[in-house]
C-alpha cells in the first residue's frame, strides 16, 4: 500500500561533540512515533549557502492499516560530517546547535 507522512513527536533532540580529533559531531534524536505501524524517517538536507542544515523529521505509515493506537518511542543518532565551516543545524524548523568544524 502507499504510505502516508506523518508527525513524530521529538522530545529531546541534542547535538553530540565527539572528544576525538578531528571532532565528530551527531545528532541525537528521543521521542514517540504515533503508533507502533509508523516508521521514523530523518531526512538530512544539505547545507544551504548560509550554512543552515536542515533535518527533517517525520514518520510514514499505510493509512489502511489497522494499528493498536500507541505510542511507539524511538531514538537515533545521526553522525554528521561537513567540510571545514560554521553551521547552524535546525531539526523541523527549531535550531538545536551550531557546528564550528575545523579546517
Amino acid at each position: 500500500g502507499h504510505l502516508a507522512r506523518g508527525e513524530a513527536y521529538i522530545d529531546s533532540k541534542d547535538l553530540l561533540v565527539m572528544e576525538s580529533y578531528p571532532p565528530q559531531f551527531r545528532l541525537a534524536l528521543s521521542g514517540n512515533l504515533p503508533t507502533p505501524c509508523h516508521q521514523l524517517r530523518i531526512r538530512l538536507n544539505d547545507p544551504d549557502t548560509a550554512g543552515k542544515i536542515e533535518v527533517e523529521v517525520y514518520s510514514l505509515a499505510d493509512p489502511d492499516r489497522m494499528c493498536i493506537q500507541v505510542f511507539q518511542p524511538f531514538d537515533a543518532a545521526i553522525p554528521l560530517q561537513y567540510p571545514a565551516g560554521k553551521y547552524s543545524l535546525w531539526v523541523n524548523g527549531q535550531q538545536v546547535g551550531t557546528l564550528d568544524v575545523p579546517g
